[in-house]
């Protein structure tokens, strides 16, 4: 964090205001020399003290200016080398993607994943649900759910969406859930999938309801197809522990070149929890040898 002298300086010309109206009452009532005297040396040492803070202040605000000079320069070398080394980890593999966090997830997902050779057939978005015991009610009635809690309504919609995406065949479900605006969908369900990206984690200070996120990890566990879990890295809530509870992999930081890459990795056949969070065991798994 770079420090700012500016209220530091601030105080010491206050100060200089100060002694200054001194001097000048001093010398004016009592005329007393070495009243003023020591003034004077006061005065002399915060204005050395004044011209160390600005020699400082320079010498920090040039270092923050090389420190995110170097930033940028490695941001693009990142980006630039990222493609070569996913580079067909993931040819021919089709994934969905199923968001949760009602934010959105970082468009160099779906980059990387095309740079690895795979693709994203299919994104599924669960919005967030205001009220739910009306939305309970109203879906008990329109579709005849039998749900009766918020638990068993997300179980339910995981349920749709996992069905969704594995076999395509409840699309007047998904249709109105859409119409409804529970739901975003885009792509192709019910085609084959390779594997299931689930986009957690949380902007918002109250605990988001898990229980959809556990269900569709249950489900496709129980079809063996590989589910990795994934959320940015400035989170208000994260989403990890519960994931790894399920024994998922797991990636803390996807907004990052390092997250995306470890991805990648994780999805190839290198499982493990990958990142910067405390949760993370390493930042990346290891690099296969050529």
């Amino acid at each position: 964090m770079i420090i700012d002298y500016k209220y530091h300086i601030a105080s010491l010309v206050a100060v200089f205001l100060a002694l200054g109206i001194g001097i000048l009452i001093g010398s004016t009532l009592l005329g007393n020399d070495a009243l003023i005297d020591y003034q004077k040396q006061v005065t002399d040492r915060l204005e050395s003290q004044l011209q160390s803070l600005r020699e400082t202040n320079e010498t920090i605000q040039a270092r923050a200016n090389t420190l995110e000079t170097d930033s940028n320069m490695h941001k693009q070398f990142e980006k630039q080398v990222l493609p070569v080394l996913a580079a067909g980890k993931l040819a021919g593999k089709n994934y969905a993607l199923v968001e949760l966090n009602n934010f959105g997830f970082p468009p160099e997902v779906a980059g990387v994943i095309e740079a690895a050779g795979g693709s994203i057939i299919s994104v599924t978005s669960v919005n967030a649900i205001g009220d739910e015991q009306k939305t309970i009610e109203a879906l008990q009635q329109e579709l005849g759910w039998p749900v009766n809690t918020t638990d068993e309504l997300y179980k339910r919609l995981a349920m749709e969406i996992a069905n969704n995406i594995n076999t395509g065949e409840n699309t007047l479900v998904i249709g109105h859930l859409v119409e409804k605006e529970l739901l975003k969908t885009s792509g192709q369900y019910g085609n084959p999938v390779d594997g299931i990206i689930i986009v957690g984690g949380s902007y918002n200070d109250i605990n988001r309801n898990m229980q959809i996120d556990i269900s569709l990890i249950d489900y496709f566990n129980e079809l063996n197809i590989p589910v990795v879990g994934v959320e940015e890295t400035d989170v208000t809530l994260s989403s990890m522990k519960e994931y790894q509870r399920k024994h998922i992999s797991t990636v803390d930081n996807i907004d990052t070149v390092p997250g995306q890459f470890a991805m990648v990795l994780a999805l190839s056949g290198q499982p493990g929890h990958y990142g910067i969070k405390s949760t993370a065991q390493r930042l990346l798994p290891d690099l296969p040898v050529q």
